[in-house]
């Protein structure tokens, strides 16, 4: 049986990327973006709720990001969700659910007054990068990496 973990998202980067490297050299970049919904309930109230997600971004795609995005800057992101676990020195077992990046793209709000439905414009690209390899694992322990 197949079984899909796709994460697609369009918020704004609540900090500035930060970008290390692994023990074995290879670059993460890690950032968080947020998302917003908007509904009306049945007693006509407009309702806002606010989610964020943390993401993770390796090798050439680390780099990309660490140089072109900034905070509050719109982007999309698209990856997988994945769940690391680890235990802190008191012995309580911590979990971290992220968002690994394998493409993004930077985009831009659209002026006010510009007119058409859309509030979104796609900006250039910063580079081609290969999404179809696997982001590398990181060494152990995880939780010294970010």
């Amino acid at each position: 049986m197949r079984s899909i973990n796709k994460v697609i998202l369009i918020g704004n980067l609540t900090r500035d990327p930060e970008m290390r490297e692994t023990p074995n050299g290879q670059k993460v970049t890690t950032f968080g973006i947020a998302t917003n919904r908007e509904w009306v309930t049945k007693e006509g109230d407009r309702k806002q709720s606010a989610e964020f997600h943390e993401c993770v971004a390796w090798a050439k795609l680390a780099e990309i990001c660490e140089k072109y995005l900034k905070k509050s800057k719109l982007v999309y992101v698209e990856g997988y969700l994945k769940t690391r676990n680890w235990d802190t020195e008191e012995g309580v077992k911590k979990f971290k659910t992220e968002v690994i990046i394998q493409d993004m793209v930077m985009l831009d709000k659209r002026p006010q007054g510009d007119g058409g439905d859309a509030d979104l414009t796609e900006s250039t690209p910063a580079e081609a990068v290969d999404t179809d390899a696997p982001a590398p694992e990181a060494s152990e322990p995880e939780e010294n990496i970010f």
